[in-house]
């Protein structure tokens, strides 16, 4: 009974909310481990690996902000000033991404059912316009305590793809014909997205493009980095304004998608190989 009455409860859950006014902001700490990450180069010492793994640690350890209706939201890293840099003469590693940094904004619409985000390609700016993902989730009788919230266990199930298993073994040929790499891929397998999702704050959405849910996200596990929340504010005084990004050239996600692998495949080696020197 307790099982019909929870379905019921979902199937009208989406006139539930966009009936009624609801907002708020949660913020979501990211750490991402580095235990499958390795790295190899003949250039490069075991305390340059070492360094270049604390540098690609920090890269991840950032605070997003969900800014949220009950039906939109938007998605960025909250803006900090840099810290000045010691002067040192010992080894310097930085590492740098594209695609990051505060400019990259994420806004969902669960009515139209509609992103846009907000993306570069070194230095070139993109705005991804396409139809949201729709999750598979499966429920996972599993509950916990997510500061003052109650939460329940969801998860996706994504198989491992034909082309990941196929790039991994042209990697093992490579390797055997005695090639190297500087960024060595662990074995694909099946990938598990975990969230768990409290039903006290009924908005189906979540960080960054994860929504679907009967209520808000506050911890997520995708692959090894995860997104925690928190600090939430619910029904603020001040009217949440949800700004729609607007900043680069318009395209599809499949198209973005193919413009950074062409990208990418630009700055590989005849080996299919990125190579990067160590000063």
């Amino acid at each position: 009974m307790k099982k019909h009455i929870f379905l019921l409860s979902i199937m009208f859950f989406p006139t539930l909310i966009f009936s009624q006014n609801f907002q708020g902001i949660a913020y979501y700490s990211s750490q991402t481990s580095m235990k499958n990450f390795s790295i190899s180069s003949p250039d490069m010492t075991p305390e340059m690996n070492e360094k270049m793994k604390e540098n690609m640690k920090k890269v991840f350890e950032r605070t997003y902000i969900l800014s949220f209706t009950n039906f939109e939201s938007l998605y960025q890293e909250e803006e900090k000033l840099n810290a000045p840099k010691p002067s040192s003469s010992g080894i310097k590693v930085e590492v740098s991404f594209s695609g990051g940094g505060n400019r990259s904004k994420y806004y969902k619409n669960l009515k139209t059912k509609k992103y846009l985000e907000e993306s570069e390609i070194f230095d070139k700016e993109f705005l991804i316009d396409d139809d949201l993902e729709v999750f598979n989730w499966t429920m996972v009788n599993e509950q916990k305590m997510i500061g003052n919230y109650t939460c329940y266990k969801a998860q996706i199930v994504i198989p491992v793809s034909d082309e990941d298993k196929k790039e991994f073994e042209e990697f093992k040929k490579k390797q055997e014909e005695g090639k190297t790499n500087f960024f060595i891929p662990t074995e694909p397998k099946d990938k598990i997205i975990e969230a768990w999702y409290t039903l006290d704050i009924p908005i189906p959405n979540g960080p960054r493009k994860y929504w679907g849910l009967p209520g808000l996200i506050l911890e997520l596990h995708d692959g090894d980095t995860t997104l925690l929340c928190s600090k939430i504010i619910l029904n603020p005084s001040e009217k949440i304004e949800i700004k729609i990004p607007k900043t680069g050239r318009k395209v599809t996600q499949k198209a973005f998608d193919e413009i950074e692998e062409k990208k990418m495949k630009s700055m590989m080696n005849e080996d299919g190989v990125i190579e990067i020197k160590m000063n």
